[in-house]
């Protein structure tokens, strides 16, 4: 199976890559340690926990209405709201305001919605400049490579790395290794295009039905600036990213913060509620907002799978996981890597093209234990690897499910359920099994390749138990 084939090779580099290893291994371990210091005293942190996951539950159980509502606060406090079915239509949109503006530069922070979309490779297609500001994103964008992680997207490169980099791209600013004076530098590169761009492009972390505010959360200062300086502000993103009250912010942005790089609060929130007034000396002229569906809308139908979309993207889930801990966020070939990938990326996708990966999961349980709304991640995966296989059902909102079945396994299934509800099969198997044991193949399909082939013993558990003197009643 193509995808498959594609998934292994692309774990086998990402094994292969000893450095990008380590640089994960330290960044995890440095963001885990980071998190537990944040929550000293767990009954504060269930209890926050809760009131998170009962947030944004309300918001999706009510989202049509809430959705409805914002366009209207918005659109009364002078931002132009658009709505997008799926990916080619928000990059059209984003184009379409950015052509009808004159713009020719654009300024972009961090946003995993238009990682989503390829805004990027469809505005340069087109002969826009499009510079990511956030430092991460820059630094990826100089090599040509997604995002590993949602919030930390250059967290696979150490700094040796980016100095060379910097140095390929930049050899007027002089070679340094020195993370303060690589900071530095970005922000000499960055500092012009801020100033001359003629529109920003931001995310949005929470967009609040009640007063119509788009909400963002970051730490350079780069979002404020890709939002403020240039005189056209767009911003994009998914349509679950709703919550009904201003109110409902601060707990969501304390367990973000805490949850995500294991700071008590981030360095800059900002609350975009209009572009500039008369009165005003600075702030863009006009702010347009993009609403992304790409398949969210299908999610929401399911009760169970609906949990998905609770999702804050704070990246706890991925910084605990010990499948890309060993991974990296490259290996798995989408734009949401980790558990939280896992889950969404199969129901926005389909199956039939990226089920492979449900695979890539231990079923640990750490993604749900640290997850600040409370998605149940490893049941949400283990009920997409069942879909992945099962052609029969009817009832489901997964695109491609069945797709990934084998006949083959699913035979051999189906005699292990004849062999363990039929006691005399059962015991003549293990009869012949035991006598034949020299007979065990040494492969036995995928399960090998990385473990060692099992092998009955000598004799089975009944004939041992009736030597020493047990006796079947």
């Amino acid at each position: 199976m193509q995808q498959t084939e594609a998934f292994h090779q692309r774990i086998d580099q990402a094994l292969d890559n000893d450095q990008a290893r380590r640089n994960f291994r330290s960044a995890m371990s440095g963001l885990m340690e980071g998190r537990a210091a944040q929550f000293p005293d767990d009954v504060e942190l269930q209890a926050l926990r809760d009131q998170a996951r009962a947030i944004r539950q309300y918001a999706l159980s009510k989202q049509p209405q809430l959705l409805e509502q914002l366009e209207r606060q918005l659109t009364a406090n002078g931002i132009q709201v658009h709505w997008a079915e799926d990916a080619e239509q928000a990059n059209e949109i984003i184009y379409q305001i950015l052509k009808g503006a004159g713009a020719k530069t654009v300024v972009k922070g961090k946003s995993m919605v238009s990682e989503e979309t390829e805004l990027n490779h469809y505005l340069d297609q087109r002969g826009l400049e499009v510079l990511e500001s956030d430092l991460g994103e820059y630094i990826i964008q100089l090599a040509e490579e997604p995002p590993s992680h949602i919030v930390q997207p250059a967290i696979h490169k150490n700094r040796f790395e980016v100095a060379e980099l910097f140095q390929k791209f930049h050899p007027e600013l002089g070679y340094t290794d020195d993370v303060d004076q690589l900071t530095l530098a970005a922000r000499q590169i960055l500092r012009e295009k801020f100033a001359t761009a003629d529109a920003g492009i931001s995310g949005v972390n929470f967009a609040v039905a009640e007063t119509g505010t788009l909400c963002l959360v970051e730490n350079e200062g780069n979002g404020r600036l890709s939002t403020t300086a240039p005189r056209l502000h767009i911003a994009i993103t998914g349509v679950e990213k709703v919550v009904e009250k201003l109110s409902d912010v601060p707990p969501l942005l304390e367990i973000l913060t805490k949850s995500a790089t294991g700071q008590p609060i981030t360095t800059y929130f900002n609350m975009i509620s209009r572009p500039r007034q008369a009165d005003e000396l600075d702030g863009p002229e006009a702010v347009h907002l993009v609403l992304l569906d790409n398949g969210r809308s299908r999610i929401r139908i399911d009760e169970e799978l609906l949990d998905t979309l609770r999702c804050i993207r704070c990246g706890a889930c991925i910084n605990h996981c010990p499948v890309y801990v060993q991974l990296g966020g490259h290996a798995y070939g989408t734009v949401y890597p980790g558990p939280i990938g896992i889950a969404l990326e199969p129901q926005r996708i389909g199956i039939d093209k990226v089920g492979t990966l449900t695979s890539a999961c231990s079923l640990c349980g750490a993604c749900g234990e640290v997850c600040p709304v409370r998605i149940p991640l490893p049941k949400l995966i283990n009920r997409l690897r069942a879909e992945a296989v099962d052609g029969l059902r009817s009832d489901t909102t997964v695109r491609g499910h069945g797709s990934l079945r084998k006949s083959t396994e699913a035979k051999t299934w189906w005699l292990w359920q004849q062999l363990y509800t039929h006691p005399g099969l059962y015991r003549l198997f293990t009869w012949f099994a035991t006598r034949l044991r020299g007979l065990t193949p040494p492969r036995l399909g995928g399960w090998t390749r990385y473990r060692s082939a099992p092998r009955p013993a000598a004799r089975p558990l009944r004939e041992l138990a009736r030597q020493e003197g047990f006796r079947d009643e």
